[in-house]
């Protein structure tokens, strides 16, 4: 029987799509993630186990999906292969407040749980720019990071517990939903950040954090990261105020994005070789802008600064953020640009980008890269100005300049937006080998027909 009858037979109350279907809809981020055949989009755990079995008995590998609005390739198709769309399966299952902990299914986007939380003073303690589209299980595969990981860590941090549908059908359910458990190994571990590798995350049990009742935000001019960080360790020994969020620009970024969103001269009239945007928490408003303008006035001349601007309005505000989210722009401006995600030792920000530019130069003359990211954090995105895709060598060197040393220094070559295909290589080349053999000791004792979503991340072989 063809493929799409059987999935219809084989697998009650889901959505399914076939190869037509796929080609008509928006892939997301990715072209390449309605590469499949087929898309499935199970109701319920039942609906992915049926699926999950379904696949195993014709030999077929299975990718799942949530938002599609990974960076790295994890959620990318190819024919041959069934999508498993965690789409509708969205509920917030509870919260307690008491507890301060949330149940969701996968596909929950983060904006719902945030809209959801709120109502009780509750937030989920982490914030991307794709929020209105990105899902809990899809965050939680990627071991995604954004703004606010300098305080509350990564989604490896925010998970207490979680369930999954394992490749040979059966249901790993960890569903713990208290902060100590000390009870032999704790495997949720072994699915954050596997990027459906070893199997289909289903639910989550996540830690929630009190949200502060407003905020404020500040534009600040200073010659270099290490200011930047004198001004963020200030915020963080506050006791007034709580930061929420501390995101660096170099001038680069901040001259295309002022292009590129059409900003008038003067309307955000700072200009300096970096620019931070500072994010603080209180009570009111009033507390939290007030909270901004002291500290920096505090700050001010040991950390060098150049200019600074706290928002008056929430549209002031918002024009501040379009500089460091509207990351689409440089797609824009360039086809397919090559885009890199790192983490750096924060003591090492200002010699990196340094030493990453003059190397770049050395690859290519015209290399201007576009540098942005998490300053409390040490994850820097770099994106090259130049069309892409590249050849394989060029993009070897230039990841030779980026990643030269990074390990030794403590730094990892993939911070937040996985591995996927695009970083297979740098995987090979730059992780550490007897890392590579255990995951992939993992990957096959878990999944020894290499179903879930092969290719990806670890090495079957």
């Amino acid at each position: 029987m063809p493929l799409i009858p059987s999935l219809h037979a084989a697998i009650a109350n889901a959505t399914i799509w076939d190869a037509a279907e796929l080609a008509s809809r928006d892939p997301g981020f990715d072209a390449r993630n309605f590469g499949a055949s087929a898309l499935v989009r199970p109701r319920d755990v039942e609906g992915v186990l049926a699926l999950v079995r379904f696949c195993a008995a014709n030999g077929l590998s299975i990718v799942p999906q949530g938002g599609r609005t990974g960076l790295a390739g994890g959620a990318a198709t190819a024919a041959g292969q069934v999508i498993c769309d965690l789409g509708a399966m969205n509920r917030i299952e509870e919260i307690d407040p008491f507890a301060r902990t949330a149940i969701v299914q996968a596909g929950a986007q983060l904006a719902a749980l945030q809209e959801a939380t709120a109502v009780h003073g509750l937030d989920p303690g982490i914030d991307l720019a794709a929020r209105g589209s990105a899902t809990i299980g899809g965050m939680v595969s990627t071991n995604a990071g954004g703004i606010m990981a300098f305080r509350n860590g990564t989604m490896r941090h925010r998970v207490l517990g979680l369930e999954a549908v394992l490749p040979d059908g059966r249901v790993f359910s960890d569903l713990t939903s208290v902060l100590k458990t000390s009870a032999g190994y704790d495997l949720k571990h072994l699915f954050i950040g596997a990027e459906g590798t070893l199997g289909i995350v289903t639910r989550v049990a996540l830690r929630l954090d009190p949200v502060a009742g407003a905020s404020a935000t500040a534009l600040v001019g200073v010659p270099n990261a290490a200011s930047a960080q004198r001004i963020v360790r200030h915020f963080l020994g506050s006791t007034g105020a709580r930061l929420t969020a501390a995101e660096i620009l170099w001038r680069n970024f901040t001259a295309l994005m002022q292009r590129a969103l059409n900003y008038a001269p003067g309307q955000l009239p700072l200009d300096a070789p970096c620019l931070l945007v500072l994010g603080l928490g209180a009570d009111s408003m009033e507390a939290a802008r007030n909270a901004l303008e002291d500290g920096l006035a505090a700050v001010w001349e040991e950390a060098g600064i150049i200019d600074g601007l706290v928002a008056s309005s929430e549209a002031q505000a918002a024009a501040m953020w379009r500089l460091r989210e509207e990351t689409e722009q440089i797609e824009h401006a360039h086809h397919l640009p090559p885009s890199f995600d790192v983490s750096v030792p924060g003591g090492a920000l200002d010699d990196y980008v340094s030493r990453i530019e003059a190397g770049l130069k050395r690859v290519d003359a015209s290399y201007a890269p576009y540098v942005f990211g998490h300053l409390a954090d040490g994850n820097l995105h770099i994106s090259i100005n130049t069309d892409g895709p590249l050849s394989h060598e060029r993009h070897e060197a230039i990841e030779d300049v980026l990643y030269d040393g990074l390990a030794r220094a403590g730094g990892s070559f993939s911070a937040e937006h996985g591995v996927g295909l695009e970083k297979r290589d740098a995987y090979e080349r730059h992780a550490d080998p007897v890392k590579r053999e255990l995951a992939s000791m993992i990957k096959r004792m878990i999944d020894p027909a290499n179903m879930m979503n092969p290719g990806k991340v670890v090495s079957a072989e």
